[in-house]
């Protein structure tokens, strides 16, 4: 019988992905309980092994069929397409084309298995832009590889965990986002999550979009027009949804043990109190999709690429995760 299959992809050849991801490989070990398998190819691969100075084993393979299900080692899937010269702390189109190359690899793969997850390395969504790609962002790329109408990406950081309504829009363009219907399904969305990974009846703070929660409508209409509509709306079908909290109380209140998990309204009404509770160790998740994938909550870091001085807790934890959630079917 296939152990469970972790697919983990480099991100951006000319970042830190790869760092990250040597040092994370090199401190988590073998393990039995599943296999690794890198995807990326093996001259970006070897060059974070000799950046971080790592002496990693590992098997090379061309295709999935060349798996050694025997043999506990990391694997990597090298796609070979990496021929240019990588310039590393550079914007390049190249870069970004392998990058997302490797990425819809990963989905293809993960798509095709039912014991799976995918792990990635951050890509830069400057660079895959001028490669051509119109989706910038993982969540989107997997979205459109797979068809998935409802997603959301959720951010962890300890005991807080933040789903948003949006990620990567404007802020003007975010806030008319706020409807009762996109405000309900993911809701929705996020209680189904939490069910499926083991939550009997998941606690969900959702937070305010105005200052004060508007002040009974002083500083605007939202949280009376659309999310306490909503908000009511998932608890006629058993959802236990609270608020609107004003965002400066609810991930406090959720880091307290209040909530299990809060919806924010926008990408960094969400991503700043993960960043400032624990930014070094938080991480990303996707809710929706056909496949488990995790990933780093960090960027690509030209300035420090190539130093080997990149933190890796990240991605040591977005691993860690991966493996919980497609192993032990939990958070």
């Amino acid at each position: 019988m296939l152990k469970p299959l972790i697919f983990i992809t480099l991100g951006d050849p000319a970042g830190i992905g790869p760092e990250v991801t040597v040092k994370s490989l090199d401190e988590i070990g073998n393990k039995n309980d599943y296999h690794t398998i890198v995807i990326g190819s093996s001259n970006v691969f070897n060059q974070a092994l000799k950046i971080c100075d790592i002496n990693l084993k590992f098997n090379t393979i061309k295709s999935i069929e060349e798996l050694n299900k025997d043999d506990n080692s990391v694997h990597l899937l090298d796609l070979n397409n990496t021929q240019h010269r990588i310039q590393i702390g550079q914007v390049d189109a190249r870069s970004g084309k392998a990058s997302v190359e490797w990425v819809l690899k990963a989905g293809e793969l993960a798509s095709q298995t039912t014991d799976s997850a995918i792990v990635t390395a951050p890509i830069n969504k400057e660079a895959c832009t001028l490669a051509g790609y119109k989706d910038i962002g993982h969540m989107e790329i997997f979205q459109s590889q797979t068809n998935s109408k409802e997603v959301a990406t959720m951010l962890i950081a300890d005991n807080l965990r933040v789903v948003h309504l949006t990620t990567h829009r404007s802020l003007r363009i975010a806030c008319d986002y706020v409807t009762k219907d996109n405000v309900f399904n993911k809701i929705k969305l996020t209680h189904e999550y939490f069910v499926n990974c083991g939550f009997s009846n998941p606690n969900i703070g959702v937070s305010a979009l105005n200052p004060h929660a508007s002040d009974g409508g002083i500083l605007g209409d939202e949280e009376a027009k659309q999310i306490s509509p909503a908000i009511g709306e998932a608890k006629t079908i058993g959802i236990n949804a609270n608020g609107p909290v004003p965002a400066d109380t609810v991930f406090n209140q959720a880091i307290d043990g209040k909530y299990d998990v809060v919806l924010a309204m926008y990408h960094d009404q969400g991503h700043i109190p993960i960043k400032v509770h624990n930014w070094e160790k938080s991480i990303s998740v996707n809710l929706g999709l056909p496949f488990i994938r995790t990933s780093v909550d960090h960027g690509t870091a030209f300035d420090i690429a190539g130093k080997g001085i990149a933190h890796h807790a990240s991605m040591k934890e977005a691993i860690r995760l991966a493996v919980n959630l497609c192993v032990n079917k939990k958070l």
